[in-house]
């Protein structure tokens, strides 16, 4: 299914002309060796450009369609046109010059045997460079020697003659297309991608942009050991995938991969996502909903309109561009894996239901927010980072638990019990319910009922309910006037009652609520001066006791704390909502 979805975008892709063709791909090139008729090195060209990378601007590689570059995982194998300087001038970079001696010869080997029946300037200088060069000339050559260093770290070559890219000669062209068509494994079958008859690859393509992945690409498919082989296969025969399908599917990986403004990580997973037809903007829209909406153009009122149109089937129109929400919708998770990618999801729905469940996501999470507070809409990545430890060097989520509750989100199946466990764990640490937290609790509980807190006792609201007669709800309510009348009593201080006592107040409430009553009264004699204020706070702790009723809960479980928690959260911004207010 995951391999199907690729090459569909792929041929999405080619239709459009925003992709190479069978036999091309995109890589990195640093530098452009430029030739003479004669086939003599007179110039280095650098083909670099200026990438913004955070508040940085640095020299990257340029990317450029060349020949498809062949898989080397060991051995001696050379690319066309474009390869490294092991190869195109047999330099020595690992301390075995034999050994760079035969890459020299294999890749002037390939050239010949590509461009013999060529008889155009640009093939014949290429054929006379290897003919002529030597790698004692490297030293001859001063625009060589200053970059050797950087060629000899593995830096793609390009080749040109006079200025000229060879790839601008049609002829070459042909003649590596030609190549590329007849050479297959060797081995042929039904496909299982597309079903027909087909060369069945042997090795499947190296896919790079995976974080926590080899930096120089790893396999989605892969048979590297007898133990993953069976019925005496050998690598690519035990899965009967045809050399078409899997440059497909690596090329259309490859480029959602190198996509920037489109690639994300969730935990440890590294999230593409594309659509039907292969238009952008319904990646922006998905990025804007799932990511945060600061990058995308799109603002919170843009997106609040469409999820209200999804919702009420209406069209959706973006730039005098009408969207269609039955479109199919993929998103793809892939983590690292030992020597290849695990895929953690894969999620595939119209596009129409995916924004249905994220809005309906987005509803639950919906919570008072404390006046500092910019995001409407809390997205994945912020929703995952309140349940991580501030001040740890690590600060990535779990990543199966960030897995799950993304999938959760996009399917609008019940929240992972790691989640609420994670952020409950957080607010045991830290003794905070922050605006995050308490939406997950929130959202938890309205998503999943049969957990205990339910909504019909008013616990579950945007606001503070004042009408709510659930005890642990009002025992939080109460526990936050406790520690405002504090917070009066004595103006400036660094510690309140919250910091030694919130955790036992919302597990054990017997053992504790009687010993903060005593001290609130303490802390209310020291308000006699305004006696307004007092009045003020004596008929709350009088008007919630008749709520509590005359005896304490002697213990709260899991869902009885999230309440106790919610009508804290809620109780502190109302007091900061009426100064606000004043």
């Amino acid at each position: 299914m995951i391999l199907q979805a690729l090459v569909s975008h792929y041929e999405d892709l080619m239709r459009t002309g925003k992709i190479a063709k069978p036999g091309w791909e995109k890589a990195k090139v640093s530098f452009g060796l430029n030739l003479s008729d004669d086939g003599k090195v007179t110039g280095l060209l650098p083909l670099k450009v200026s990438r913004n990378v955070g508040n940085k601007t640095v020299d990257a590689p340029g990317l450029l369609e060349v020949p498809q570059p062949v898989k080397r995982s060991s051995g001696i194998k050379a690319n066309f046109l474009c390869d490294n300087s092991t190869y195109i001038m047999g330099i020595d970079e690992k301390g075995k010059p034999e050994r760079s001696l035969l890459c020299f010869e294999e890749c002037k080997n390939l050239h010949h045997r590509i461009l013999d029946t060529v008889q155009t300037p640009l093939s014949r200088a290429i054929l006379l460079y290897f003919e002529s060069w030597r790698q004692e000339l490297l030293e001859e050559n001063s625009f060589l020697a200053d970059n050797k260093e950087e060629l000899m770290s593995g830096a793609n070559i390009l080749f040109y003659v006079n200025g000229k890219s060879v790839l601008e000669d049609n002829s070459i062209r042909q003649a590596w297309q030609k190549y590329y068509d007849q050479s297959e494994s060797g081995l042929t079958g039904i496909c299982s991608v597309t079903g027909k008859k087909a060369a069945l690859a042997n090795l499947h393509p190296t896919i790079k942009g995976v974080a926590g992945a080899q930096a120089m690409g790893t396999s989605l498919v892969s048979f590297n050991a007898p133990a993953f082989c069976s019925y005496g296969k050998e690598q690519g025969a035990n899965a009967s995938v045809g050399e078409y399908a899997t440059f497909a599917y690596g090329t259309a990986l490859n480029e959602l991969l190198g996509d920037r403004e489109h690639r994300r990580l969730v935990g440890d997973a590294t999230v593409v996502y594309w659509a039907e037809g292969g238009e952008k903007i319904y990646q922006d829209i998905t990025c804007a909903a799932l990511f945060g909406t600061e990058d995308e153009g799109i603002t919170d009122q843009d997106l609040s309109a469409i999820f209200s149109k999804v919702s009420k089937g209406e069209k959706i129109q973006i730039d005098e561009q009408v969207l269609q929400t039955d479109r199919h919708f993929y998103i793809l998770g892939l983590a690292p894996n030992a020597a290849r990618l695990a895929v953690r999801f894969f999620y595939t729905d119209s596009f129409g239901n995916m924004l249905k469940n994220i809005a309906a996501h987005y509803e639950r999470l919906r919570i008072v927010r404390p006046q500092n507070e910019r995001l409407e809409n809390l997205p994945i990545w912020r929703l995952l980072s309140e349940t991580v430890n501030k001040n740890a060097k690590d600060k990535s989520p779990s990543p199966q638990m960030a897995a799950d509750t993304l999938q959760a989100v996009l399917t609008g199946r019940n929240y992972p019990a790691s989640l609420l466990n994670h952020a409950m764990l957080r607010i045991r640490a830290e003794k905070e319910v922050t605006y995050g937290r308490a939406a997950i609790i929130k959202a938890y509980y309205l998503k999943n009922r049969n957990k205990g807190c339910s909504k019909e006792k008013g616990v579950l609201e945007m606001e503070l309910n004042e009408n709510c007669t659930d005890v642990p709800y009002t025992l939080g309510r109460l526990f936050a006037v406790l520690e405002h009348i504090q917070q009066e009593a004595n103006q400036g201080i660094n510690a309140t009652i919250k910091d030694k006592y919130f955790n036992a107040a919302a597990s054990t409430p017997s053992h504790i609520f009687p010993v903060l009553i005593n001290l609130a009264q303490k802390h209310l004699r020291k308000l006699n001066d305004r006696p307004r204020l007092k009045a003020y706070f004596e008929n709350q702790i009088g008007e919630l006791a008749l709520i509590i009723g005359e005896r304490y809960p002697v213990r709260m479980n899991l869902p009885e704390q999230g309440a106790f928690q919610l009508g804290y959260y809620c109780q502190t911004q109302k007091r900061y909502q009426k100064k606000e207010e004043k």
